[in-house]
């Protein structure tokens, strides 16, 4: 994962998509809104939940926005990752579900 952000970082500096990271949150919240919207959209807001259809590239927009955000806060997504497993893992240990409490 790592080598994803650092192409993502790469990409944004050669071709000067510098940005603040309140901009980069901005730009992760609408693109994973605009994955909500294609989902809930293509299933006729729940009433067809067989048709969902969601371009695979759009997965993809979210993710690079998402390793440009965590750079601009200086986070590792592949540590960060790692992190949250450990975290979900450890849940199930204790409570045999993965959700908060």
């Amino acid at each position: 994962m790592k080598e994803f952000q650092d192409e993502a970082v790469r990409f944004a500096e050669e071709n000067d998509l510098n940005s603040p990271v309140e901009y980069r949150a901005l730009d992760f919240m609408s693109e994973a809104g605009e994955v909500v919207k294609d989902i809930t959209k293509s299933a006729d807001y729940g009433d067809s939940p067989e048709e969902v259809d969601l371009k695979e590239d759009e997965i993809g927009d979210v993710m690079f926005s998402l390793f440009l955000l965590a750079d601009s806060l200086g986070i590792d997504v592949e540590k960060a990752f790692s992190k949250a497993m450990n975290k979900y893992r450890e849940r199930v240990d204790e409570s045999g579900d993965p959700g908060s409490k």
